[in-house]
């Protein structure tokens, strides 16, 4: 069993990967691994496996939405290239 993508383009997102083909490439193949074992994934399992994979790519894991202190919880997922 491997892991298929759906897409959506929420808030114009696709045309905003387009202009960064590099990095939805790469988000694309990082997603698509074949190594991910899907068979064995939680949810809790399947966010550890992303954190570890984008990270190892260097992308920053839950960065804070703005520069000052805010809201705490105001987080993205992941980041690179500002």
């Amino acid at each position: 069993m491997s892991i298929r993508l759906q897409r959506f383009s929420y808030r114009f997102a696709e045309q905003v990967l387009n202009s960064k083909l590099t990095l939805k490439q790469e988000t694309e193949e990082i997603l698509l691994n074949p190594s991910i074992d899907v068979h064995i994934l939680s949810r809790p399992k399947f966010n550890e496996v992303l954190v570890e994979k984008f990270v190892s790519k260097g992308w920053k894991s839950q960065p804070s939405v703005f520069d000052e202190q805010g809201d705490p919880s105001a987080k993205m997922d992941f980041l690179k290239e500002g």
